[in-house]
């Protein structure tokens, strides 16, 4: 118990420290980028066809953007020290708003990707471990690492390419219908299912290797009832404890597969963000992503020291 709550103790001063990192971290990159910020607020407001100097102006001093990048630092981080994110520069609603609706479409296919990865890669990770040094066990070791090795922007081209462009199967970006779910959660998942097929055969194999396992077949118990009593559980933390560094691979998978695809996520979003210089949203979509790291391996780390049998005899 004591244990548990020094974990959350420390995350907790974690996800402090990640805010004020990314607050940091991400004004001054907004502030070292090249041209004017209110002309390109101007131009994402009005159009750059329409935007002229003196526009450019009336932004400036609506938004107060003369006072300096000190001042409007200072400003952003009182308002985060009353949760409020403030607004966008470009359309004036509310962050906590903007984000909210964003991340609703982002975690929907996070939680497909997933999901997706989690059908493809452990069953098979099992299988190979089970089955150490077979031919399944080193074609799963070439299949993982070529798919590993394939950037997501190129595999989303492929997927788009092959299955919406050339055999029409599937459309090629969107959002609103399950059929616009699948290429990108496929994109996302194929990478990770690779990774945690990995990660699990080499866990079931040394599983499987162990006396443990060799005294339960002495027994006469059946492979499946082997696989259920001694070999899930024990697989189980070294798993779980990659699921949290999956997130990060989804965490960076999505800001490209959501452009990619088109998709109104919460990576899209940081892209234009960054590209109109609306710093409040920039801000806001990174510390969103930072905390939800924080909070997602505090889950994990949770999660681990409940299934780990090896806890219990601590």
């Amino acid at each position: 118990m004591k244990s548990t709550l020094n974990a959350i103790a420390f995350r907790l001063l974690q996800a402090g420290g990640v805010a004020l990192v990314v607050g940091v971290m991400s004004f001054l990159m907004m502030q070292a980028m090249p041209g004017d910020m209110a002309y390109r607020i101007a131009a994402a407001r009005y159009g750059y066809d329409l935007v002229t100097a003196d526009l450019a102006d009336a932004v400036r001093t609506e938004l107060g953007l003369e006072a300096g990048p000190l001042a409007q630092f200072l400003r952003w981080m009182g308002d985060l020290a009353r949760l409020d994110l403030g607004r966008s520069l470009v359309s004036g609603q509310p962050v906590w708003d903007e984000i909210a609706h964003q991340l609703g479409a982002s975690l929907q296919l996070a939680a497909a990707a997933l999901g997706l990865s989690l059908l493809i890669g452990p069953p098979l990770g099992i299988y190979a471990g089970l089955h150490a040094g077979g031919a399944f066990d080193r074609g799963l070791l070439v299949v993982a690492a070529g798919f590993r090795a394939v950037p997501q922007f190129l595999l989303g081209l492929v997927l788009i390419v092959v299955l919406a462009v050339q055999m029409r199967l599937l459309p090629a970006a969107g959002h609103g219908t399950p059929a616009h779910f699948i290429l990108p959660a496929l994109t996302l998942a194929l990478g990770l299912a690779a990774a945690s097929a990995r990660i699990t055969r080499d866990a079931m194999a040394g599983v499987a290797a162990g006396a443990p396992y060799a005294f339960a077949r002495t027994k006469g118990l059946s492979e499946a009832q082997i696989l259920r009593r001694h070999g899930l559980r024990n697989i189980g933390a070294p798993v779980v404890t990659y699921l949290g560094l999956q997130f990060v691979l989804l965490a960076e998978g999505v800001v490209v597969v959501e452009t990619i695809f088109g998709w109104p996520g919460i990576g899209h979003a940081l892209i234009h963000a960054v590209f109109h210089r609306d710093v409040p949203m920039v801000q806001g979509t990174a510390l969103v992503m930072g905390l939800g790291f924080v909070l997602m391996n505090a889950a994990v780390d949770l999660i681990a020291r409940r299934i780990d049998p090896r806890a219990g005899q601590a």
